[in-house]
């Protein structure tokens, strides 16, 4: 943002620091005013015909902004992907294991991607592999959605599942 001399304007068109229009001023007349007020002289939109400054306390202007940047950030909610695999013929207590670990990242706000690895013959089975992808959707219903359903990607096949909101 340019500010007091970089502004390349011959003239501009002025307004104080209250919001009201000064007019149509040359940029040293505009820099005078500015000066006696001990403010800066900010240009805020510099396509404009004449290019329109305002009069203000640029250091207080930046710091502003950042402070909003800054709550800004911190009201972000980062989504990690988190990672679950079966295999095709899984035990019983360990889909219960991996059901369990799924739901806790969906829980916690994570999105849970279940993936079935083909080893060897295995490949061949694909459906197995879909049944156990559909049981873990089926057991968490109730906290996600299936975001994509399962697809084959080299020899794993894949689904996303995400958290539902509660808002």
């Amino acid at each position: 943002m340019n500010v007091n001399e970089k502004i390349r304007a011959r003239e501009v068109r002025l307004i104080d620091s209250n919001g009201d229009q000064l007019g149509v001023k040359s940029r040293n007349e505009a820099l005078d005013i500015a000066q006696k007020r001990e403010l800066d002289l900010v240009l805020v939109a510099p396509n404009a015909k004449p290019p329109v400054c305002r009069i203000m306390n640029y250091g207080k202007y930046r710091f502003e902004q950042q402070k909003k940047e800054k709550e800004a950030r911190k009201k972000q909610k980062v989504i990690n992907v988190k990672e679950v695999r079966f295999t095709p013929g899984i035990g019983e207590h360990d889909f219960n294991t991996k059901l369990k670990n799924a739901r806790k990242f969906l829980s916690k706000g994570d999105k849970v991607k279940a993936s079935v690895r083909f080893r060897g013959r295995a490949i061949t089975h694909k459906d197995l592999g879909r049944e156990v992808l559909d049981r873990l959707a089926e057991e968490t219903k109730d906290v996600a959605t299936i975001e994509s359903k399962a697809k084959m990607e080299g020899r794993n096949m894949f689904m996303m599942l995400a958290p539902i909101n509660e808002k």
